[in-house]
């Protein structure tokens, strides 16, 4: 793929700016003292200080309030057209003209039922795609050769099908599709209508149905005799050239209740749990009416179509799928204006439903008793991982992730009556100061894998769970698994007694590994492959962890990395790269990028600013409302510890970011114009009111928790944005943006660029061809790091020091 660059204008930098900084800096104190777990060099004045969170009682109430979803009537969200199934054509092996990465790796697996056999992503091929082979060695194969990246895979529990979530062209919204094991009968179940995106959710047990949440934005309701927008691969049909589809309508499913009066079976305590067949409560809601047929506007008024109109809210419906296509979906819950919705687990059943919805920051458990839609319970989880708990093996308890009420999440639980409704909740287990990250069960289901987050790194274990009784009576000690690498990235049972592991580190890319239960981490054979994470001759840098104390008395947290070849006295120019979110962390993982800024000559301090995610629900929410403006003294402050506190240059810092980490570099290079002398802003925001007219309905319901409501906080984030002080501009500025990108569009960094360019400051924008949000493409990563390397360089190196 190819980018677009544009030519950059006058160079903005004054002479005196060396010296401003230089003076900017100094006024300042030092903030620490020396750190340095790996034995690398550094300077006395590196230190990792405990966290101080700021209290709740701080911040404002009225920014946490969350307002109630618009609901119909009846007290539902209308729910939106079922998606049809759309047969396609085999796609199995290679691919001509692939590209052949220097650093690739494998993660996201997903076993089948025996634990012999495990799918996963690889993006070996130049772009992340769906392959499959034995988790101890042979051949793995390719799934899907096709052009759109992969970004989540999950084998279904009876072995047949292997579903899957594809980004059509490289932009925001995704398909989920199912394939068999040998690559035939691929499919796509959900998001193949204009205007919809769908989200993959969990398997019914018996691998029956797989649940699918699909998004698309609401319009006035239109006639159900009105053609379905399903086609066969014409205009229209949203569907790829040359893609089959499968004839017929897509039609609304109300919020009517199942009529089934088969009662719920109320399962003894010690009683083994079969493997559910075919006939289990499962098929029962697949062939009960009206679900197991086409529903009709005659069958209730509100089964109406809804056409995908720009300028109405997002509305959200999961539902289950029989992937065989022999039923209709079942509606399981649909939210209108919603910021998220995913089915994250059903018993064993079929009679209860998990969901994970609401906004970040604001997340919800429900309970959903799938016979009546009603929903039992609802409670506050954790962010993060969406896959926020399960049910027991026999529905009896419930375990979550969650920080309802805590600083820091932890596990708990509370047992569940015969109608789902939950008793009192428990803390089963916890750490102090550490945030539970991952929850995952063996296939038995009584035994979870615990990952914690260590400041950025991961820490696991093993608990054994009891089968009944007291959900926190009998939880087993835990017993720590030791970690090649330093980030868990994913968990999922595989067989019995074995797990596997998704691991990614600072010295080499992500890859997989299976674990017997007391057997040691072993590398699948194909995940060793891509080992070759950079080119022989230079090692990846290990990060060093590095505390800083904001001017507030916040204390907060990053990793320093070293450009080779330097002494410990030597000052050298600096990169502070902060991460999106803001929610994200910045994790000691290998990053391409890092590597070739670092052969640069070029320092790196990675922070974790206020409003990041690891460090407690406080400090999460620390940047809320006008807090961030003390998010953007954070980016200040940590550029003066560099500096004062250790080897930066204050003559030669430069600030980079992607996505929320964009939005801090335009506003960081004109909040602190005088500190940096350039900045690198990706797919960042510049104005906060074109922000909301051009992103996605379901990504505005979530950033006006976040930064503020655009109606009613609309003063706040004009404030808050980089454009409404563009003026203060005065160094170089790069900005890189994907063209599909709807989360953030490219309207936020050409204005900024075309602002800076009216005010005579050097300004370039490069635009990715065929990317979103996030740069999957292998020649465009390329791409995007061999420029932003050569800018900084130019502006930090190359350059001297007074102008």
């Amino acid at each position: 793929m190819t980018g677009e660059r544009i030519s950059s204008g006058a160079d903005g930098t004054d002479a005196a700016a060396a010296q401003r900084r230089t003076d900017l800096l100094s006024a300042r104190s030092p903030w620490g003292a020396a750190a340095d777990p790996d034995g690398q060099v550094l300077p006395p004045a590196f230190t990792d200080p405990d966290v101080r969170p700021v209290p709740h009682a701080a911040l404002d109430p009225e920014v946490r309030r969350i307002p109630h979803a618009a609901l119909d009537p009846d007290g539902r969200g209308v729910p939106h057209a079922a998606p049809a199934h759309i047969p396609l054509t085999d796609a199995s092996g290679p691919r001509e003209g692939t590209t052949r990465l220097t650093a690739h790796g494998c993660w996201y697996p997903s076993a089948d039922p025996a634990g012999a056999q495990v799918a996963f992503i690889c993006d070996r091929g130049g772009v992340p795609q769906l392959w499959a082979g034995p988790v101890d060695g042979g051949e793995v194969r390719l799934l899907d050769a096709g052009p759109d990246p992969v970004r989540e895979v999950s084998w279904s529990p009876d072995g047949r099908w292997i579903a899957y979530t594809t980004a059509p062209g490289g932009g925001e919204h995704s398909r989920v599709l199912c394939v068999r094991p040998d690559g035939t009968d691929r499919r796509i179940l959900a998001g193949a209508e204009p205007g919809t995106t769908a989200y993959l959710g969990c398997w019914a047990h018996d691998g029956s149905a797989v649940a699918v949440t699909v998004a698309v934005p609401t319009g006035p309701p239109v006639d159900a005799a009105a053609p379905a927008a399903v086609g066969h691969g014409g205009p229209g049909s949203g569907l790829p050239p040359g893609w089959s589809g499968r004839g017929g309508d897509a039609v609304l499913l109300g919020p009517i209740p199942l009529t089934t009066t088969e009662p719920r079976p109320t399962p003894r305590a010690d009683a083994p749990v079969p493997a559910e067949p075919r006939s289990s409560r499962i098929a029962a809601l697949l062939t009960t009416a009206p679900y197991g047929r086409a529903a009709s506007a005659q069958d209730d008024p509100r089964h109406l179509r809804f056409t995908a109109t720009a300028g109405f809210g997002d509305g959200l419906s999961a539902y289950l799928i029989d992937p065989d296509g022999a039923a209709a979906p079942v509606l399981l819950a649909t939210e209108q204006d919603a910021a998220t919705l995913r089915v994250c687990d059903l018993s064993p059943d079929g009679g209860l439903a998990l969901l994970r919805r609401g906004p970040r920051g604001r997340r919800e458990a429900v309970v959903v008793r799938t016979t009546d839609l009603t929903t039992t319970c609802v409670v506050p989880v954790a962010d993060g991982d969406p896959w926020i708990g399960r049910f027991s093996p026999q529905a009896d308890t419930l375990w979550l992730r969650s920080d309802a009420e805590r600083e820091f999440a932890a596990l708990i639980a509370a047992r569940l009556d015969d109608e789902g409704r939950p008793g009192d909740w428990s803390v089963a287990v916890e750490r102090a100061g550490s945030e539970l990250e991952l929850l995952a069960f063996a296939d038995d289901g009584h035994t979870a894998v615990l990952a914690w987050n260590v400041r950025g790194a991961s820490e696991t274990e093993i608990v054994d769970l009891p089968a009944s009784g007291t959900p926190t009576d009998g939880v087993g000690a835990p017993r720590p698994v030791p970690l090649p690498h330093e980030v868990v990235t994913r968990i999922v049972g595989a067989g019995r007694g074995r797990l596997l592991l998704a691991l990614s580190g600072s010295q080499r890319r992500p890859g997989v590994w299976w674990l017997s239960f007391g057997v040691e981490l072993v590398r699948t054979p194909w995940s060793s492959r891509d080992e070759d994470a950079v080119p022989p001759g230079r090692s990846p840098v290990r990060p060093v962890p590095v505390g800083v104390t904001a001017r507030d008395g916040l204390a907060l947290h990053g990793w320093y990395y070293r450009a080779p070849g330097r002494g410990p006295g030597e000052p050298a120019p600096c990169v502070i790269h902060l991460h999106g979110g803001p929610e994200e962390q910045e994790r000691p993982v290998f990053n391409p990028l890092y590597h070739e800024i670092l052969g640069r000559g070029l320092d790196i301090f990675a922070p974790d600013v206020r409003g990041s995610s690891g460090h407690g629900r406080s400090f999460v929410d620390a940047d809320l409302g006008r807090g961030r403006f003390a998010a953007l003294d954070d980016v200040a402050d940590c550029a003066a510890h560099a500096v004062l506190a250790g080897p930066a240059d204050p003559a030669r810092l430069a600030v980079m970011g992607r996505s929320y980490g964009g939005y801090l570099t335009f506003a960081s290079l004109v909040w602190h114009p005088d500190l940096f002398r350039t900045g690198v802003a990706v797919c960042g925001m510049s104005d906060f009111a074109t922000f909301f007219e051009g992103t996605e309905p379901w990504i505005a319901q979530s950033a006006a928790h976040k930064y503020g409501h655009p109606e009613r906080d609309s003063e706040l984030l004009r404030s808050l944005s980089p454009m409404t002080r563009i003026d203060a501009l005065r160094v170089p500025v790069l900005a890189v943006h994907g063209e599909h990108d709807t989360n953030v569009p490219p309207r936020e960094s050409e204005q900024f660029v075309r602002a800076a360019r009216e005010r005579g400051r050097a300004a370039e924008l490069l635009t990715l061809r065929n990317e979103g949000h996030d740069f999957l493409r292998a020649d465009n990563r390329r791409l995007f790091r061999r420029a932003a390397a050569d800018w900084l360089q130019r502006h930090l190196v190359d350059r001297p020091a007074s102008g």
